[in-house]
């Protein structure tokens, strides 16, 4: 009797060990951007942090840099990737790659902020508000020098960035126009360039790290979410939010920034390369991020999303309700930098 019922469990055990294999479960979801070289002969190794998912051309560009980097300079700097907030929350990164504990960070926008009150530019609505304004601000030394360099007093750089798209409004209920939005309760990232904007439209709004997303937005405690399209569909929002309110206010970035000290210990090739190396796949991504968010969005209405698009009067309030935004900003950012950047683009 004893023998048959362990007989029984092992069974059991067996047939759920198998099923959790055929259902994925047990697969590394990392597994197809391992590296197909061994990194152990490395002589630099740069650790580098993000916390969204590699199917995101903004954030897969960390293993194209990586693959490249090794071979451009002969096996001699590893780019130890760690995307999927491996490494923790933003905000414990950032704390980690001020102390030197982490070489490199892939910020979101929304948190660079908190680095540096400048890199705050980009998340105030309707100024870097397109691909193509974007381009221009990176393209242009006195848009981007500023930007670049505005961590430098605490020993860290920003050196380029990518992107994941154009935010807007995924929502639980239709918002067609603002006074629907009113009614919502929107989660916002941890930054405080979008507390402040989101108090000066008087909307409703929970701040909430990006791994408790799932849960609140299925249980109601959120039923609005302020993101991108690329990363609603690709990380399932949508399987929940089935509206979307294109607004285009802001460009979602992956801003990459080095501690300095690391940077400076590469003997001069190596450094070159590796800031071309950098700059040249960040230009890329940047480029496939447009296409990425077509494909997404077409994909999304296809899955039964539907798609809005703001009222121009709608938003010409919204930007007239950021005039005391952009003045707090302006003097925290600095009001040359923030005219300059807001009369060029």
């Amino acid at each position: 009797m004893i023998h048959s019922k362990i007989i029984s469990l092992v069974t059991t055990a067996l047939l759920l060990l198998l099923l959790c294999c055929s259902s994925g479960f047990a697969n590394d979801p990392l597994e197809e951007w391992s590296p197909a070289f061994d990194p152990s002969g490395a002589e630099f190794v740069y650790l580098l942090s993000c916390v969204g998912h590699p199917a995101i051309e903004g954030v897969g560009v960390g293993f194209k840099i990586r693959d490249r980097l090794w071979e451009e300079s002969g096996g001699r700097i590893y780019v130890d990737f760690r995307p999927l907030s491996q490494l923790g929350g933003e905000k414990d990164v950032i704390n980690k790659l001020n102390f030197g504990a982490i070489q490199g960070m892939m910020s979101s926008s929304v948190a660079a902020a908190n680095i540096a009150p400048a890199l705050g530019i980009v998340n105030l609505p309707y100024i870097v508000d397109s691909f193509d304004k974007l381009e221009k601000f990176r393209s242009d030394e006195k848009t981007w020098g500023p930007f670049r360099d505005a961590a430098l007093s605490k020993g860290l750089q920003v050196i380029d960035f990518t992107g994941y798209g154009s935010y807007g409004w995924a929502t639980t209920t239709p918002v067609a126009n603002r006074k629907q939005a009113e009614n919502v309760n929107f989660r916002i990232a941890e930054a405080p360039v979008n507390i402040d904007v989101y108090k000066a439209w008087g909307l409703k709004f929970a701040v909430l790290p990006w791994p408790d997303v799932p849960q609140a937005l299925q249980t109601g405690v959120i039923d609005g979410l302020d993101h991108t399209p690329i990363v609603c569909n690709i990380s399932k929002k949508f399987t929940v939010a089935k509206y979307y309110t294109q607004l285009d206010y802001a460009q979602g970035l992956y801003v990459h920034i080095i501690n300095q000290g690391w940077l400076k210990k590469l003997p001069a090739d190596l450094q070159e390369i590796f800031l071309r190396v950098v700059k040249e796949e960040s230009a890329n991504a940047r480029m496939l991020t447009r296409q990425q968010q077509e494909e997404q969005i077409a994909a999304a209405k296809e899955s039964g999303v539907t798609f809005f698009t703001i009222p121009e009067e709608d938003k010409a309030a919204m930007i007239k309700d950021c005039d005391k935004v952009y003045q707090v900003w302006g003097d925290k950012i600095g009001k040359e930098y923030f005219d300059l950047v807001k009369s060029t683009l």
